[in-house]
């Protein structure tokens, strides 16, 4: 693991709204919407969590969340 983890935990309350709507196959305007967010807000929060986890990609970013139980299928 590379990523920073505070309290035992690698993403914030946002964050990992953001990465279960991901897995569950929505779009980035999808997320954005259900969370009355911007698209760029949401591309801002994958890309934080991907920087926090060393990986390159959200499918990259997925993997290491699943391995680390911060989200599940």
């Amino acid at each position: 693991m590379r990523g920073i983890i505070i309290n035992n935990k690698v993403l914030t309350k946002r964050e990992r709204e953001v990465f279960v709507l991901l897995v569950k196959n929505k779009s980035t305007r999808e997320i954005a919407e259900k969370l009355g967010i911007s698209e760029k807000t949401v591309r801002n929060h994958i890309s934080n969590v991907m920087q926090k986890l060393g990986v390159k990609g959200r499918a990259s970013a997925v993997v290491e969340l699943l391995k680390l139980n911060e989200i599940t299928l």
